[in-house]
């Protein structure tokens, strides 16, 4: 996977921050291999929904900042307001993905987990799943789901509905990348949490190491491949 440099790799990101939650040290992984990566963020917050003017300012720092952190070949901000996918028509979003999709030519997409307790994950993953169709888009060689701590792990279940649960099927090992994977995440200072709280360093960290633990390495990112071309 990591072993030919050849590929384009595009990471969904419903929220700025989850790119780095979910997959950053893979992300990192991956450009080390010398794959070219790049970042889709699917919402924005603005003045026009509400958000304070320094907030919003202060949030397009933060993008920036993470842009030249990975060194991303190219981002795209679709601009959707946050927290309100569920109101935008399917047909909307999926054809703003494709489109994004059209230009890069992506081999391997890393989208959040469609079962998380997030309305904007689940949207984000409902259109990734209509715009990658084979026939649409043969190109993809892989598509990957990726767990965000806060919102994976939060959902409720109601019965025995596996398709809501992540269950991982593909480990990355990150312990070179771990580092520079939390350096990525303090850029959103607003969203590093204290204490034993989900979105704390130490939470993450915890995380790591017990996904490392699944394939005897210190730190690991865990993934369920979805679709993969053989």
């Amino acid at each position: 996977m990591f072993s030919s440099g050849h590929n384009k790799v595009l990471v969904l990101a419903p929220h700025p921050d989850d790119e780095t939650l979910g997959c950053g040290g893979t992300l990192l992984k991956h450009k080390e291999a010398g794959d070219r990566i790049y970042w889709v963020i699917v919402t924005c917050i603005s003045e026009k929904e509400g958000w304070d003017t320094a907030k919003v300012k202060e949030r397009k720092g933060e993008i920036e900042e993470v842009l030249n952190f990975y060194e991303f070949e190219k981002h795209f901000s679709l601009d959707f307001p946050a927290a309100k996918l569920d109101q935008v028509p399917k047909k909307e979003l999926t054809n703003s993905l494709g489109k994004v999709f059209d230009k890069i030519n992506p081999d391997i997409i890393y989208v959040n987990h469609g079962g998380d307790i997030h309305s904007d994950h689940r949207s984000v993953f409902e259109a990734v799943s209509s715009a990658t169709k084979d026939f649409r888009r043969p190109n993809i060689k892989k598509i990957v789901t990726y767990e965000t701590i806060s919102e994976t792990e939060f959902q409720l279940h109601e019965g025995k509905d596996l398709n809501e649960s992540f269950i991982p099927n593909m480990y990355v090992d990150i312990t070179d990348f771990f580092d520079k994977k939390c350096q990525a995440f303090k850029i959103y200072d607003s969203e590093v949490m204290e204490g034993s709280l989900p979105r704390s360093l130490s939470s993450i960290e915890a995380l790591a190491r017990f996904r490392g633990s699944r394939i005897s390495s210190t730190y690991a990112e865990a993934f369920r491949i979805l679709y993969e071309k053989c």
